[in-house]
């Protein structure tokens, strides 16, 4: 090979490996996007609770379940479709969806219309992370796959914080006005406004990715015995689920438990801010919205460093690990920031809380990725976010509603709900992470072997 063909080897490998990362950053822009349209509900909690009538449970039914019970289901269908056709078109269909879903959910007038839009959202999210997990997992080898997720990830914590940044400038900015019109949409309410201004600004990411993303070539796909590439078919994943059962049961549920301490903390933070320390949204907001920026961000980014710092060290059961040492440092300050009467050191415990919170979005979907062959790891991450949300979202959220409105009897009580179940799911997940340690172990010699 002479040096002219050394010299164009080189610089299509630096082509592709930039235009790895450019896919990452879409992605990413693309899950900022996603967390913006689902969490800046949350931050609306009071203005919409007063103009629909609803009580904390049906609030936790808008945030929590409408979103997660279609986010979950339609996950499997969509991640199939991810499995066997192009990702890019199905990633680019999906941004468009919950976007307009999102604008949609500022037209509502009831409880039902507010409940059907945000069931819009989840169908139209679930279709990014299963398809955008395969392609990273064809784009980068495994010692960088860690990283590239954490990068992705980020994007939830850009997008929860900036959901806040927004929604508390928006509140600040139309304070005092009691509707404001729209054109072509007449009269409408502060908090309705909000969601128009976050949701159709999605549509040009979608577009964007549909025209400038293809799909990349499928790596790792397992041959049947005629060396041809197995279909992948569900009953195969199935098996695969089988095969690995304590494997697949101490992952699925050690990070859904997980996920329910980081659902909790992002669902009804604000609302314990505003009720117990008498924080107007705004402040609220900004305040939510700078930690989630830089403690949680930083968590993903760390997070996913420390996976591929345990790969290197040839430790195969690294997320698991990185997934106990997170547990470790959350479960403290998870249970202490709301029982403590300063706001500046319920804030100082606050900010490890969210640090530690944000691990299981990037090692998760890394230890799915690493175990499961190519045919089939979009169904497999789906099969876990449909956990993953129906229980940590759909059921932890709705769980601290329930202890403050039927338990407690008091709104104010929503720090103590909080915290009861945001330390029991921390203890959970950490006995089933510790086991699973050795399981995933276990699993991956196996597939080696195969």
């Amino acid at each position: 090979m002479d040096h002219v063909d050394v010299y164009v080897e080189k610089a299509e490998h630096k082509k592709t490996h930039l235009y790895s990362w450019y896919v990452v950053i879409l992605c990413m822009l693309a899950y900022i996007f996603s967390f913006i349209d689902r969490q800046i509900l949350a931050l609306m909690i009071e203005p919409i609770k007063a103009d629909l009538h609803l009580t904390d449970t049906q609030f936790s039914l808008l945030h929590g379940l409408a979103f997660s019970l279609f986010y979950a289901f339609m996950g499997l269908p969509l991640a199939y479709i991810a499995d066997r056709f192009s990702r890019p078109k199905l990633i680019s269909i999906g941004i468009i969806i919950w976007s307009l879903a999102t604008a949609a959910c500022g037209m509502s007038k009831n409880f039902i219309q507010l409940f059907l839009c945000r069931m819009g959202v989840g169908i139209g999210e679930a279709a990014l992370s299963p398809a955008a997990y395969s392609m990273f997992s064809d784009m980068f080898s495994k010692d960088k796959l860690g990283r590239a997720v954490g990068i992705y990830s980020i994007g939830a914590f850009l997008g929860g914080g900036i959901a806040f940044l927004v929604g508390g400038y928006v509140i600040k900015l139309l304070k005092g006005a009691t509707l404001i019109h729209v054109p072509l949409l007449g009269a409408m309410k502060a908090w309705q406004v909000a969601f128009l201004v976050v949701g159709l600004p999605g549509i040009f990411i979608g577009l964007l990715f549909i025209l400038t993303v293809r799909d990349p070539e499928r790596k790792g796909q397992r041959l049947n015995t005629y060396g041809h590439v197995e279909k992948g078919e569900f009953k195969q994943c199935l098996q695969f689920i089988r095969k690995h059962g304590k494997t697949i049961t101490c992952h699925y549920l050690g990070f859904t438990f997980y996920a329910m301490a980081l659902y909790s903390l992002t669902s009804w933070t604000p609302a314990f801010y505003i009720r117990n320390f008498s924080l107007s949204p705004t402040e609220t907001g900004y305040m939510l919205g700078s930690i989630m920026l830089i403690a949680n961000t930083l968590g993903v980014f760390c997070a996913g460093w420390l996976n591929d710092w345990f790969i290197k060290k040839g430790r195969q059961n690294a997320p698991m690990l990185a997934g106990v040492i997170g547990i470790i440092g959350l479960i403290l300050p998870i249970s202490l920031f709301t029982q403590v009467q300063n706001l500046h050191i319920s804030v100082a415990l606050l900010i490890p809380a969210m640090f530690f919170a944000s691990f299981p979005l990037v090692i998760s979907a890394t230890a799915l990725q690493m175990l499961a062959p190519n045919q089939f790891r979009a169904r497999l991450s789906a099969i876990f976010l449909l956990v993953s949300n129906l229980i940590g979202l759909g059921i932890g959220t709705t769980l601290v509603a329930i202890l403050t409105d039927k338990y407690f009897g008091n709104p104010i009580m929503v720090g103590s709900s909080l915290s009861i179940i945001g330390g029991a799911s921390c203890v959970f997940a950490f006995i089933l992470l510790l086991k699973g340690c050795k399981f995933f172990n276990d699993s991956m010699q196996r597939e080696k072997l195969h």
